[in-house]
């Protein structure tokens, strides 16, 4: 699965434990009709991922689902959901460096030019 958008936040790495457990936040918002902020975790190592991102860029995140079960003291049973980037690309790394608009492909279609009156064509209207 991917997310899609630009980057509004970028957290900094937590570190969790005394096993070093690490975790590294960063917020896009997709471009739809109704904008959703979606906050994405990367783990571990993959923290260091996203030290080269900045806020305002187009990313494109590769993700995992990830949900777990936890009974709390009083035996009630709670559930929880994260969403786990694994990549993370730069869509804007595919623009030329000005910023310009490439030109357009040159035209591959060329008219004819030996064509002749004496020729009908076979259409039936």
């Amino acid at each position: 699965m991917e997310v899609q958008g630009k980057v509004k936040m970028i957290g900094e790495t937590q570190t969790f434990g005394n096993n070093g457990f690490r975790k590294r936040e960063i917020v896009v918002t997709t471009d739809e009709q109704y904008p959703q902020h979606i906050m994405v975790e990367f783990i571990q190592d993959k923290c260091d991922l996203l030290n080269n991102f900045q806020v305002g860029q187009d990313v494109k995140i590769g993700i995992n689902l990830r949900g777990r079960e936890w009974v709390n003291p009083q035996g009630e049973t709670k559930y929880f959901n994260a969403i786990q980037g694994w990549r993370i690309e730069n869509l804007q790394s595919a623009m030329p460096a000005s910023g310009a608009v490439p030109p357009p492909p040159a035209d591959t279609f060329e008219p004819a030019t030996d064509f002749s009156e004496e020729e009908h064509d076979d259409l039936p209207f």
